[in-house]
């Protein structure tokens, strides 16, 4: 079946399998039978993924978080650990979105969604291409350290130095890609007004690295 080996990796809807499968008289009944050869992946109803054909190849995680539930893009810890801000591998997979919030547990791992305001969500993500077929949605640095101070319940934050203590000492934060960070796109997020007073802290500690 070479168009679906051809989408190695790739995320696809029940619909366009059935079209891919359109020679076959029964294209749900071959559905079944990938699943059970794993060449396909079941994510969720109606959402499968193409099962890499190479030992080295991987289901891009943020793609299949972007298309699981949306809109929505990758971000707070798992996109942290990405860019290297943390230093503990994340295995659940983090996104957020403007719906309620959200939990699956796939055969690739435990994605979770968390609900933001529309103004806030739009500002500061990024489109990611991972290569000339794969992309996806994902906040940048800047954005996920922000959600994440948004998001993260009970954080008493009342000064840039105890922000300092929290991300640098607590959370062992990368000093140096916290000091390159884009302060101006900060203030911009901090401009929607949602969590103004603690993202306002950070404008003020990274102003001071």
């Amino acid at each position: 079946m070479p168009k679906l080996e051809a989408l190695s990796g790739m995320v696809l809807s029940h619909g366009t399998l059935v079209s891919l499968l359109a020679g076959y008289k029964a294209p749900n009944h071959k559905i079944h039978t990938l699943l059970k050869e794993g060449r396909l992946i079941g994510l969720k109803r109606g959402l499968y993924a193409v099962a890499p054909q190479e030992n080295t190849q991987r289901v891009s995680l943020p793609l299949v978080a972007n298309h699981l539930y949306g809109p929505s893009y990758v971000s707070l810890e798992f996109a942290l650990y990405r860019y290297g801000i943390i230093p503990e591998y994340v295995a659940v997979i983090t996104s957020v979105c403007t719906k309620r919030g959200k939990q699956f547990d796939t055969p690739l791992g435990r994605f979770t969604y968390q609900p933001l305001p529309a103004a806030y969500y739009a500002v500061g993500i990024c489109y990611v291409r991972e290569s000339d077929s794969l992309a996806y949605m994902m906040a940048s640095p800047e954005k996920a350290l922000c959600d994440w101070l948004a998001l993260t319940p009970n954080l008493r934050i009342y000064s840039a130095k105890g922000l300092e203590v929290l991300l640098l000492e607590d959370m062992r934060m990368d000093e140096d890609i916290l000091c390159g960070l884009d302060i101006p796109l900060v203030a911009k997020i901090v401009a929607t007004e949602f969590r103004k007073q603690r993202l306002m802290h950070l404008v003020s500690f990274l102003e001071s690295l």
